[in-house]
Order: C-alpha cells, then sequence, then structure tokens
C-alpha cells in the first residue's frame, strides 16, 4: 500500500475510536446532569487528560515547536506561564470550585455558579457570562473547523471543505451522543496520543543522528531551517537575548489566562470529590511538563535532524510549524507515522468539543431556562442539549468556510478575554466573603471591554491584553462591591460553610 493509504487508514482507526467511545458514553447518559457534567463522577485521571488536552489544541505540536524551531529558547516564557498558571489552578480552584457548585444550588455551570453563589436576583450576572462564553467559544469553536481543514488540506492534499466537514462532523457526532462523558473520555485518549507521540518523536529523531551530542551546538553555529548565511542562530539556547521584560511579563501572563477557561475549570466541577484535585494536579502537571519538554526537544533535536539531512524537506518553509509532522513521516512505518498525525487532529478535536459542550450548555442551562416557565423534564433537557450542539456547530461552520483574519483574530482575544472577565471573579467568588453581584458584573464587563480594546489598538504591542484586564477587572470588581451593599446574611453563611470545609 502507497503511504497516503497507511495514513488513511490511521485516520480511520482513530475516528472509529473516537465514535466508538461516543457510543460507549450514550449508555452511560440517563440524566441531564449526565450529559453536562458526568454526574460529578469523573475520575482524575480523566479530569486532568482531559483538561490538557482541551487546553493545549495544536499550539503544542505545531506552534510551540515551530517557534522553538525558528527563535529559540526565548519563545520558552510562555510555556513557564502556562505551568505556573496551570498548577496554581488545579491547587486553589479546583477543589473549592468543586465543592461550592455542588454547595451552590448544585450550579452545573459557570454562569449558575455565579449567579447562585452571589444570590443575583436580576440574573443579569448569568445571562451576560453565558452571552460572552457562546459568542467566544462559537468563533473558537469555527477556528478549530478551520485548523482540521488546513490539517486535512496540508497533509493529505485534499480540499479544504471536505476535511472541514470530516473533522466538525465526527467531533459533533460523539459530542452530541455522548456529551460531557464523551468529552472527557475522548480527550483522555487524545491527550494520551499527544503524549505519547511528542515522547517518542524526538527520541527516535535524536537515534536516527550520526551525532546525537551535534543537537547542543548546531544551531548556534550551523545553518538549519531559516537561516542560511552560515552563522546559525548564536543565541538559540537563551531565554533572555533580544527578548524585554514586558514581553518576558506578557508572554507568562498567558498563565493567568487559566482561573477564567470555562472548558477547562469545568472540568474540575465535574470531579468525584474535591479531594480528587490533589491526585488531578499530579498527573495533571506531570502530564504538561513532559509533554512540553517533548515539544521542546522537538525543536531542538530538529535543528539538527534538518539542517544536517537537507534532502528531508519541511512542508511549511515559513513558520516551520509542520517539523513534529514531517519527523514523523520519515521516522516511522506509515501506519506509525499516520497515527503520530493523528497527534495533531487529536489536538484540534478535543479542543472544538470541549468548547462546543461548554458553549452549547450555557445556551440551554443559562440562557434558554432563564426564560422557561417550567423546567422540562430530563429527556427533553438532554434533547435540548443536543440540539445546542448542532446549532453552535452549523454557525461555527458556515463562519468556517471561507476563513477570515477577522474571524481567526478574535480567537487571538479569545483566551485573554476569559481570563480578564472570569478570572479574577472566578478567584474572588471562591476566596472573599465581601464579593457582591454587582461587583462581579462590573468586573467581569470591564475586563472583557478592556481586553478587546488594549488588544485592537498599539497598545496591544506594548504588553499582551491580559495583564491590563486582569488588572482592571480586579480593580473594578472590588471597589464596586466595597461601594455597594453587602452580600446577605445566607450567602456570607454558605461562604463561610465553604471555606470551613476546605481548610
Amino acid at each position: 500500500m502507497s503511504d497516503h493509504t497507511w495514513y488513511i487508514l490511521a485516520i480511520i482507526i482513530y475516528m472509529g475510536t473516537m465514535l466508538a467511545i461516543g457510543y460507549w458514553s450514550y449508555r452511560q447518559t440517563n440524566q441531564y446532569d449526565d450529559y453536562v457534567l458526568a454526574g460529578r463522577g469523573l475520575n482524575p485521571f480523566v479530569a486532568a487528560m482531559s483538561a490538557g488536552a482541551s487546553d493545549m489544541s495544536g499550539w503544542l505540536l505545531m506552534g510551540l515547536p515551530g517557534a522553538l524551531f525558528v527563535t529559540g529558547m526565548s519563545e520558552l516564557w510562555i510555556a513557564v506561564g502556562l505551568v505556573a498558571g496551570a498548577w496554581a489552578n488545579w491547587k486553589w480552584v479546583a477543589p473549592r470550585l468543586r465543592s461550592y457548585t455542588e454547595v451552590a444550588n448544585d450550579s452545573v455551570t459557570i454562569p449558575s455558579f455565579f449567579e447562585n453563589r452571589l444570590g443575583d436576583k436580576s440574573r443579569a450576572l448569568r445571562m451576560v457570562s453565558a452571552i460572552i462564553i457562546v459568542v467566544f467559544f462559537t468563533f473558537y469553536v469555527s477556528s478549530g473547523m478551520v485548523a482540521g481543514g488546513r490539517y486535512f488540506e496540508s497533509t493529505f492534499g485534499g480540499d479544504y471543505l471536505d476535511g472541514m466537514l470530516i473533522v466538525a462532523g465526527i467531533t459533533v457526532m460523539y459530542t452530541f451522543i455522548g456529551g460531557f462523558l464523551a468529552v472527557a473520555y475522548t480527550d483522555a485518549v487524545q491527550g494520551t496520543i499527544m503524549f505519547a507521540s511528542l515522547i517518542v518523536v524526538p527520541v527516535m529523531a535524536l537515534l536516527y543522528l550520526d551525532d546525537p551530542s551535534s543537537i547542543w551546538t548546531w544551531a548556534t553555529s550551523n545553518d538549519y531551517g531559516p537561516y542560511t548565511s552560515g552563522e546559525g542562530n548564536p543565541g538559540y539556547f537563551s531565554m533572555i537575548t533580544g527578548v524585554s521584560a514586558a514581553a518576558i511579563i506578557g508572554n507568562m501572563a498567558w498563565g493567568l489566562g487559566y482561573f477564567g477557561q470555562p472548558h477547562i475549570i469545568v472540568r474540575f466541577m465535574a470531579l468525584r470529590s474535591a479531594k480528587d484535585a490533589r491526585t488531578g494536579r499530579f498527573i495533571g502537571i506531570g502530564w504538561m511538563m513532559f509533554s512540553i519538554a517533548g515539544a521542546t526537544f522537538v525543536a531542538i533535536v530538529g535543528t539538527a535532524f534538518f539542517g544536517q539531512n537537507p534532502d528531508i524537506s519541511i512542508v511549511d518553509q515559513k513558520s516551520f510549524e509542520t517539523i513534529f509532522l514531517d519527523m514523523g513521516r520519515v521516522l516511522f512505518h506509515p501506519l506509525i507515522g499516520g497515527l503520530i498525525l493523528t497527534a495533531v487532529l487529536a489536538a484540534i478535536m478535543s479542543t472544538i468539543s470541549s468548547q462546543l459542550l461548554v458553549s452549547s450548555t450555557s445556551l440551554i442551562e443559562d440562557i434558554y431556562m432563564v426564560f422557561a416557565k417550567s423546567k422540562p423534564s430530563e429527556r427533553i433537557l438532554i434533547n435540548l442539549s443536543r440540539t445546542a450542539v448542532v446549532a453552535v456547530a452549523v454557525i461555527a461552520g458556515v463562519l468556517s468556510i471561507n476563513p477570515s483574519d477577522s474571524i481567526l483574530g478574535l480567537v487571538g482575544f479569545a483566551w485573554a478575554g476569559f481570563g480578564a472577565a472570569f478570572g479574577p471573579l472566578v478567584l474572588l467568588s471562591l476566596y472573599w466573603k465581601r464579593l457582591n453581584a454587582s461587583g462581579a458584573l462590573a468586573g467581569m464587563v470591564t475586563g472583557a471591554v478592556t481586553v478587546f480594546v488594549w488588544g485592537s489598538t498599539s497598545l496591544g504591542d506594548l504588553i499582551y491584553e491580559m495583564v491590563p484586564g486582569v488588572i482592571v477587572s480586579t480593580v473594578v470588581t472590588v471597589v464596586v462591591s466595597l461601594m455597594t451593599k453587602e452580600p446577605d446574611d445566607r450567602i456570607q453563611q454558605e461562604f463561610a460553610s465553604v471555606a470551613q470545609k476546605a481548610s
């Protein structure tokens, strides 16, 4: 068989596995809480792997190795910030959020938690936060579909639209039938594929070299990739050469975004118990550190691998983001190489499915239910959620047919937007008794607006918009809360009981 046929076979095996997990999850899903939060019965391994896979996306396998290959270790500051942010998220948010969402009227979404935690009878807090989630995640899902189409286009030489529809169709199908359980377990499998690929590929590439030790000197003194002058990249291994303090702060500030990412922190809410957060932290951060180390070594080994073998071409000659895929194709049998290629597809699909489910759940739980005169039956709620999954996917798909820079540009704001709008609010909800609904709403809106304005102007060139967004959101939330009426006794007693259990 040709290499192309082997690749197709690998993709079919992968897609079939995802659909099988979706069907198994369907058999386990009987109630609405099962569909949207797996009945709060997620074990820490699945929760940790699911959070990691839905978080990292294709950036871990393509974006990071490509940036490190071209620029050097100065690109690692984002990874440092992300690891620190993820650790803090598991340490301080996961256990208390798991406990508090159950105490606060068994909240199953972030917007419903905000409303129940703060006793917001106006419902404005829930509605505004739900709208932010649905709008941002629709564009996020669209960008994932675009990535899926581009993946098929570049990997198999196929049509962009066909590839986009295949990726979107399979992802929507297992999300539609299996809900949160399907998303979590497929994410766990996808995270395992990503992890294994990032370990195996650089190790095999290192063994392929005649002189493995050359990886530590090749980039600094020899031609590779974009460097053709004969001098290489002398500052390759320096994390500070040519990098300003503002750039380092801005890159590390990516870690601040974790506290406000709905598709990540919803995994904490689904844990079996708050105690499972400790185990989840060790698994999740371990997975993340080894995966980032693997991506880093893909770049380091790649400088010598491609530099010493000029006959091995890199498909992406602009950003060099295909070095991971190109190594896999060269080093392994086409079937194994095809399975390695699915690592990128796994990263794309895990993110799409997570964002699809969160946005569709908010659409039903936090918008539809606000206007419903009576609560529908469990079966109707599940079917409404499934319908919302399809609705969000269709809108995202339409946006993906002719992708434009304006659509993809919005994704750059989304991480900072969620981080600034929800991050300070999540932390203050869990750790500050004096927080009230007025302060929460003011801070959330101000944070989102600050990110949008800062990132849309030349100010974005000074420092990443996450930094001013988080600062302004935090200040406004605290000031407005102190200037307005304090929460009633019931809210404060509920906070005290959660805090006592957590101590």
